[in-house]
């Protein structure tokens, strides 16, 4: 069968570096880092005491109180990042049938904040169980496209996606599939994390996961610098809405750039290590390529997972050498969590948003926090190192690499 071609036509975002996708991108393109201390809760206690959180946020200017308390504040910024998308799309001021637009959405953790706070509520009370009726619903991971479809009448697909932090690119890659197999003309996709919490930072904290660098956060996040010492946890949501590109043409959409590959693989190797080869992460790109239809040396950009951990960089930097060869040396390769941290679930899809700023903008967001080189990582690459650099993006591949060895990246072009 003919495949048909998917765009993008509307994006949203609320991260720790902006609060809507405009203001995301020019923060991106200037280097700035979202990394403060921990305002959430106290982090005295703990090893790592700062995260990179949303700011200057108020659910309550976008969503009706008493519906916001009905949510975990996950599926708060979903809502509040699939308005933005929605609304940009222009696809609400079309004669839509309902059941031609679904929700596919990422979380890599779900209610976090909600299943903490009904336990330590229940442990510290006198034993009566006494759960908010809406606990349940505020912590399973699937209710956010819930939500969405809910407020919009979407009634095409609609569930969640878990693979850890290659969650969102799982829904991209699974958005893009409903639509161009000709099922749906239109999706919204993308993913959302609230992981700022106790547990979370604890969590990630035994497992010496977490950058420590408690007396300069806003330089914890150091992807390829030889004094990297783990990743910086970050939180928030971003979204797109994909569209087939013949109705969204039909419609006068403006199109942001295509979709135009995605790929899938696992390590098969360890629970939480990469492979120390970087083979998941070479099979992933190849798959995505093929899928594409595209050549190693097509590719301008490659928004890497890059982690600033130990392992992580050294496996994906060895992968990227494995696939791309000398046209490794071509590319531009950057690290957007060097400024907003790593949202876990969400980050595939404020990455791919990154992917589009280079390609609509013409400029590469940079890595920031470089001050020492590693000499295990090959010094032609071009890592993009502390500024942005201009360069014309036809094509950009975006990597995401998840706890239980999940792989996964998208592929995404100008659309001509």
């Amino acid at each position: 069968m003919q495949l048909k071609r998917v765009v993008v036509t509307g994006i949203g975002a609320l991260t720790p570096l902006g609060n809507d996708a405009q203001s995301y991108w020019d923060a991106l393109a200037s280097g700035k880092s979202g990394a403060a201390p921990i305002t959430r809760f106290d982090a005295e206690k703990f090893k790592t005491k700062f995260a990179c959180e949303i700011k200057n946020f108020d659910i309550n200017d976008h969503l009706d109180r008493k519906e916001a308390r009905k949510m975990d504040p996950f599926t708060q910024y979903a809502m509040v990042v699939a308005d933005e998308a929605v609304l940009d799309s222009g696809i609400l001021d079309t004669d839509f049938v309902p059941e031609d637009i679904g929700v596919i959405w990422a979380s890599g953790i779900g209610g976090l904040t909600s299943l903490e706070k009904e336990i330590r509520d229940f442990t510290l009370g006198d034993g009566t169980p006494r759960f908010n009726p809406f606990f349940i619903p505020k912590m399973i991971g699937d209710i956010a496209p819930g939500y969405i479809s809910i407020k919009y009448g979407f009634r095409g697909p609609n569930f969640g996606t878990v693979s850890a932090c290659a969650s969102s690119n799982n829904s991209i890659i699974d958005s893009f599939n409903y639509i161009r197999l000709g099922m749906v003309k239109a999706l919204v996709t993308g993913g959302s994390e609230a992981c700022v919490t106790p547990s979370a930072v604890g969590g990630f904290n035994s497992m010496k996961a977490l950058s420590e660098r408690n007396d300069s956060p806003a330089t914890a996040s150091r992807p390829f610098d030889a004094d990297r010492d783990g990743f910086v946890l970050g939180e928030g949501a971003a979204s797109l809405v994909l569209e087939e590109y013949e109705h969204a043409k039909a419609r006068g959409a403006k199109i942001y750039g295509e979709i135009l590959g995605g790929g899938m693989t696992a390590d098969a190797h360890h629970i939480t290590a990469p492979h120390p080869e970087g083979l998941g992460a070479m099979n992933v790109m190849r798959r995505t390529l093929k899928d594409a239809n595209l050549n190693p040396n097509d590719i301008d950009y490659v928004n890497v997972h890059g982690t600033s951990t130990p392992l992580g960089d050294i496996s994906e930097t060895k992968a990227i050498r494995g696939v791309f060869g000398d046209d490794a040396y071509n590319l531009n390769i950057s690290s957007t969590k060097s400024m907003t941290g790593h949202l876990l679930g969400a980050a595939g899809a404020i990455e791919a948003l990154a992917c589009l700023m280079a390609i609509n903008r013409g400029v590469v967001p940079p890595t920031i926090n470089h001050f020492t080189d590693d000499d295990q990582f090959d010094p032609k690459l071009n890592f993009t190192f502390n500024v942005a650099q201009k360069r014309e993006v036809k094509y950009a591949l975006s990597n995401t690499f998840g706890f239980g060895g999940h792989n996964a990246s998208v592929i995404m072009g100008k659309c001509e």
